[in-house]
């Protein structure tokens, strides 16, 4: 479980991207973060596993703090960044799902074996010596899905895992998702554009300004987008019933 109490996030420049924001997070929860574009989306997710520290406030995952237990959450808490290219550092398939294993001193043979494993939970069991330079769009966030999996994480955060993805593309990664959490993995998904895994979430938390403005299961959440700037899906629009978008 994730407790996040009180928490506000003030960068150097005196920019105060979070105020307050108090939530908890059950275990195998999918749980759908959303807000306009500078809202503090990515400042939230980012204290989850200690890439930032609290201005004030706290978080907490299984009892620890991100801060001083790093090393212990980030085995918890796997994270995937909207630029898939800046998360990629090997030059093969095999190599880039390697380094995180190999960055925890584990043994060859331990690394080759979450290696393998990761990449056939992604769908990618045959590319482990294709450049990654070679790879499309979805490929590759498959790819930087499949080096946080191999650290065996039993929660993973997406940082608008959709973006600059063609509709094959968002497919991929969207079924590449709702398996993970069907095998159990909690899942925070930070992103402005809620139609294509709204349908999916347990609950929508709704960030605006820094601050959490309400949080709930998607239908009640939906009515309320417009008025934080962000864009309803299409089903409610039309006054529709939810639609996932892995309907042919």
């Amino acid at each position: 479980m994730i407790t996040i109490q009180e928490l506000s996030h003030a960068y150097p420049d005196g920019t105060h991207a979070l105020r307050g924001i108090t939530l908890t997070i059950a275990d195998g929860e999918f749980l759908l973060i959303c807000g306009a574009n500078g809202s503090g989306k990515t400042t939230f997710i980012r204290h989850l596993n200690g890439l930032l520290k609290p201005s004030s406030g706290f978080v907490r995952v299984d009892d620890l703090d991100p801060v001083r237990a790093e090393k212990l959450v980030m085995q918890r808490v796997g994270m995937v960044f909207q630029d898939a290219d800046s998360q990629i550092v090997g030059e093969t398939v095999a190599e880039d799902v390697a380094f995180g294993p190999e960055n925890l001193g584990l043994s060859p043979h331990e690394v080759t074996t979450r290696v393998a494993s990761a990449l056939s939970m992604v769908g990618l069991e045959g590319l482990h010596h294709k450049p990654c330079h070679l790879l499309s769009g979805g490929e590759k966030r498959r790819v930087a899905i499949a080096g946080v999996l191999a650290m065996r994480p039993s929660i993973l955060v997406f940082d608008e895992p959709f973006a600059n993805l063609d509709y094959s593309g968002v497919r991929q990664v969207l079924e590449q998702i709702l398996k993970l959490h069907r095998d159990g993995h909690t899942i925070i998904i930070a992103s402005h554009d809620v139609e294509k895994v709204i349908t999916h979430a347990d609950r929508v938390a709704v960030i605006h300004q820094g601050e959490l403005k309400a949080v709930g299961p998607p239908r009640s959440i939906v009515p309320e987008l417009l008025q934080y700037s962000v864009r309803p899906p299409c089903y409610s629009i039309f006054g529709e019933e939810p639609v996932s978008w892995l309907i042919d």
